[in-house]
């Protein structure tokens, strides 16, 4: 015994060799990301004079409520938590998990007609409660929430959320705007401006849409984007992506933004994961992939974290692209995508997030706030950060299951 702990000391030797899935480090360190937000999402409405009620039905007339917490709330990186959440109580088969995500999706379900109600009749006011669920505009308030709903949909079976998944499938096919070549876009900043973060709006909800359906059009769809927002935003100067594409002045934006670089990397993880072995695309969709992960990997810094502006050093190392290089890097070499060899750039990632990044509380540093474009870097250099902003939740918990399959498997 003696020995042992000395050559543990020394790193010699591996703790718990017998350790199972969910006692390891890694497991607590993911589980204390994952156990604040669920004890932190209230699932509430709140009103002036700290009033709060539990379901629409009991505001009363008059009141302007609010939804008690970002967590509780309908926007994109609510749907990257609950795909997380289904993610970790399936690798851990702890169903609290699963359990957040369906109670997340339920409170949405259950109370936006009444505010759907008050908006039909002209009532609006500052934090409107469910605005992107009633309102569907840009993949934002549909994409990733449309994909978190369909993973739960494939445990419950309720037809409102049918109903719900067949709109967001008809707003990504039918409705949003695209360029001639069918790239999705946006009517702003610009018209039309494609954002990288879009890849992530789209293409997972519609690679889970073609496995619902068996409809090969939305895997054709989803490869196809891959091949678009590549042609558009790689610069092969820096092996990185930049944030947009401009196209009334057919101009790449200035910064490789970090996240905008994740969302795009998540994108083409999250097809791989339910594109048929047998589609055309699929080897070409791998080699997209492999390039971004060896073009990213030199610009990790000595502590295993990416910084918010990838190839400027002196801007802040930042938590959400940071977790999710981590998760798809980990993933590809998990899968089989990527030979085994690059797993050590996920696990440096992974480290530099656990040693920097998680609090004892389980709360994530230096998470990037949501960001629009700017023709500027400065204005990347200074987004602000957010303690346990919503934007780095998800992807923080997908890294720890990812590292925690390598590891397991070791």
């Amino acid at each position: 015994m003696k020995k042992l702990t000395f050559l543990l000391y020394l790193g010699l030797a591996t703790p718990f060799a017998g350790r199972t899935q969910d006692n390891s480090a890694d497991a607590a360190m993911v589980k204390k990301v994952a156990d604040y937000a669920i004890a932190h999402a209230a699932f509430k409405f709140t009103g002036d004079n700290n009033q709060s009620w539990n379901t629409s039905k009991e505001i009363p007339d008059g009141v302007k409520a609010s939804i008690s917490d970002h967590l509780s709330e309908w926007h994109y990186p609510n749907g990257v938590l609950n795909i997380a959440m289904i993610d970790l109580g399936n690798y851990l088969k702890d169903e609290k998990y699963n359990a957040f995500a369906q109670k997340h999706v339920a409170f949405a379900f259950d109370n936006y007609a009444y505010f759907e109600a008050l908006s039909k009749k002209g009532v609006k006011y500052k934090n409107f409660p469910f605005n992107q669920l009633i309102n569907t505009r840009v993949l934002d308030d549909c994409g990733a929430m449309g994909a978190s709903l369909l993973d739960v949909y494939n445990t419950v079976k309720r037809n409102d959320y049918r109903a719900y998944i067949d709109k967001a499938a008809n707003h990504i096919s039918k409705v949003q705007e695209r360029l001639p070549d069918g790239t999705l876009c946006r009517p702003n900043p610009y018209k039309w401006t494609l954002w990288g973060d879009d890849l992530y709006m789209s293409v997972p909800f519609l690679a889970r849409m073609g496995k619902l359906t068996n409809n090969n059009a939305y895997f054709d769809d989803a490869v196809a984007q891959i091949k678009h927002f590549t042609h558009y935003l790689w610069d092969p100067r820096t092996e990185l992506y930049v944030h947009y594409y401009y196209e009334d002045l057919k101009r790449q934006g200035v910064a490789h933004w970090g996240r905008a670089n994740g969302w795009i990397m998540l994108a083409k993880v999250q097809l791989l994961n339910s594109l048929p072995a047998n589609h055309p695309g699929r080897n070409e969709v791998i080699a997209d992939l492999t390039q971004q992960i060896l073009g990213v990997a030199k610009y990790q810094g000595a502590n295993g974290l990416f910084h918010q502006v990838l190839d400027r050093t002196d801007s802040y190392t930042e938590t959400s692209c940071t977790a999710m290089f981590v998760y798809s890097i980990a993933r590809a070499v998990n899968e089989g995508w990527l030979d085994k060899r690059y797993i050590t750039i996920a696990e440096r990632g992974w480290d530099g997030l656990v040693k920097e990044k998680i609090q004892e509380d389980g709360q994530l540093k230096d998470v990037c706030i949501g960001t629009n474009t700017s023709a500027d870097l400065s204005f990347y250099y200074n987004r602000p950060t957010e303690l346990n902003d919503f934007h780095g939740i998800g992807p923080v918990i997908e890294a720890g299951v990812e590292i925690m399959r390598y590891r397991a498997k070791k």
